[in-house]
């Protein structure tokens, strides 16, 4: 997983992608923002605009939006871009979706954050505009305080049946893990620790209970940031980048170490219910330390 806002362009863009592809991983994903909450602003090439180009490019890496503020785009153009991608990649998306974080980059290019409960509100409607669109054969209406919909069908229909996979991610468990519970098919814990994840996701299968969902339906994934290296000169140098110790990163719940010990601290979150982890790769002129990563890891 990277980071889109920092520094991405088509040039770095299509290494990754190459690279990914070729040395095993299973997807591929990214961001959507505009830009860091603290300049200085980097490239940040568009969330939609990198997905269509990955989707006709390659051949086999799962990939998808971590996550896609609804704030940037009306949930009908979202739905409409998510779907015909899906298509074009022969159904490789998962649809991240978010309520939008970020104070700078929508006071920067004009969107409206809102404060959190209206925020959460819009999100929900969101989500609710999207999932119509994606599984009514038919038109179909929606008032909401934020969006409407009046004899709307989204055409051509989703050659996924449902549309592709939403996935919803966050720890809060008040709002977040409520509104997982009943739209998401994945859930994605983000930077905790393997004690907190299984917290999480117990609570995840009660709401998802309480929704009349199976809990085998929502898959349980995990992004977190990674300290790798492929010996411990390697680790040291990454090391170097931070100010924090290697216990106190993992007690955030970031995997640090040479290959054992990441796949060591990987089997944590598997125990904890974690299905799979989506590292986050932040310097992404490294293509070698993601082959070395690969060959330790995969």
């Amino acid at each position: 997983m990277i980071e889109g806002q920092n520094g991405l362009n088509w040039s770095r863009w299509q290494r990754i992608a190459r690279a990914v592809e070729d040395l095993g991983f299973v997807g591929l994903y990214r961001s959507d923002h505009y830009t860091n909450p603290e300049t200085p602003d980097q490239d940040s090439l568009e969330l939609w605009v990198s997905l269509t180009w990955l989707a006709g490019h390659t051949r086999r890496i799962e990939f998808g939006s971590m996550v896609s503020p609804v704030t940037f785009r009306h949930p009908t153009m979202t739905a409409r871009m998510a779907s015909a991608v899906d298509d074009l990649s022969g159904g490789r998306l998962t649809l991240g979706l978010g309520a939008g974080w970020q104070e700078r980059e929508h006071h920067n290019y004009g969107w409206d954050l809102l404060p959190i409960p209206e925020r959460f509100a819009r999100f929900e409607e969101g989500l609710q505009v999207i999932t119509r669109l994606f599984k009514s054969d038919q038109p179909v209406e929606f008032e909401g305080k934020y969006f409407q919909l009046h004899d709307a069908i989204l055409l051509p229909r989703p050659a996924r049946p449902g549309g592709p996979p939403i996935l919803i991610g966050g720890t809060g468990p008040k709002r977040t893990l409520p509104l997982a519970a009943k739209y998401a098919s994945e859930w994605n814990g983000n930077v905790i620790n393997p004690a907190k994840y299984a917290e999480l996701n117990a609570e995840l299968s009660r709401l998802v209970v309480e929704n009349g969902r199976d809990p085998a339906s929502v898959r349980r994934s995990l992004t977190t940031n990674i300290f790798y290296g492929k010996d411990q000169a390697a680790l040291d140098r990454r090391l170097a980048t931070t100010s924090q110790t290697p216990a106190q990163l993992k007690e955030r719940g970031i995997l640090v170490g040479t290959g054992a010990e990441v796949r060591e601290q990987l089997a944590e979150f598997e125990q904890a219910g974690a299905q799979r982890a989506m590292l986050q790769w932040l310097n992404m002129d490294d293509l070698e330390g993601l082959e070395n990563l690969a060959k330790d890891i995969l």
